[in-house]
């Protein structure tokens, strides 16, 4: 079982783990441990994880999201940068794009619309019934950008399930920046942290 969403203890966290509950997997799925720190010798890997680390250390408290992320591209020694943006944060993925390469950063963009696919042609619901709509074109944004041989992706706004699409196309790691969510600009934790009073229809 891996429920950690329903401990109350972590004792992962604190290092107590005498205290932890009989459905903590560190009870009884061990070997998945092992195997975790074997994977962490892949040399991508440690220095994904290495840098990742250092980052959170050096930034903590420091840095906001945007520099996290240039900060760990140059110290992964990344080069070219993927933008896999929405259509509807086109302005806000201009400004990425010009913030990245002033730091050095060779960059690739791709829109969702990418494509310009009628919905019709792959029988996908539309928003409005009467008007001309282009599907959202994860799929063909990853492959884009693994033409470019590129080092690192961002996933910049895209669309629930498009986002999932294109992690699993995409050749390159895969960090995300922006998460989409049209209702509260963007920022779905604000549903979380609201759950109780405006969003009391989630538990419902």
């Amino acid at each position: 079982m891996v429920r950690c969403g329903e401990c109350g203890v972590f004792a992962c966290y604190t290092g107590e783990l005498e205290k932890a509950p009989k459905f903590c997997p560190m009870k009884n799925m061990t070997d998945i441990f092992s195997k975790a720190v074997e994977e962490y010798e892949n040399p991508l890997i440690k220095t994904i994880a290495n840098n990742s680390a250092a980052v959170e250390a050096d930034g903590y408290l420091k840095w906001c999201r945007v520099e996290e992320t240039i900060e760990f591209a140059k110290r992964c020694g990344f080069k070219k940068i993927g933008v896999a943006f929405c259509i509807g944060l086109r302005k806000e993925a201009r400004v990425l794009v010009d913030v990245l390469k002033k730091h050095g950063f060779e960059v690739y963009s791709v829109v969702c619309k990418t494509g310009s696919i009628p919905k019709e042609k792959m029988n996908l619901k539309k928003i409005k019934i009467d008007r001309y709509e282009v599907m959202c074109n994860p799929v063909a944004q990853a492959m884009l950008l693994n033409e470019m041989k590129t080092d690192l992706n961002i996933v910049f706004g895209l669309c629930v399930g498009h986002d999932s699409l294109f992690i699993m196309h995409s050749k390159s790691p895969v960090t995300c920046l922006v998460v989409k969510d049209r209702v509260l600009a963007h920022n779905p934790i604000g549903a979380i942290y609201c759950s109780y009073q405006y969003y009391k229809k989630i538990f419902d």
